[in-house]
């Protein structure tokens, strides 16, 4: 299976995931922490050189699908 259809194929699989990381991805901390104090948690984590609000990515998502 090619990276294209196996990205493909995970995105499917897992539409929350995938949204989350789109709606989370900051490119500094502050906006992270703003986005955190919007969605009701504390904190914020990095993932590939960007920010993202919560202490971690569980806590992201569930934030996120209450949202």
């Amino acid at each position: 299976m090619g990276v294209a259809a196996l990205m493909l194929f995970l995105a499917l699989m897992q539409p929350n995931q995938v949204l989350a990381h789109a709606k989370g991805l900051y490119k500094t901390q502050a906006e992270a922490e703003q986005r955190a104090r919007e969605l009701g948690c504390k904190g914020t984590h990095q993932n590939n050189g960007l920010w993202m609000p919560c202490s971690g990515e569980a806590m992201l998502h569930k934030e996120l699908r209450q949202e």
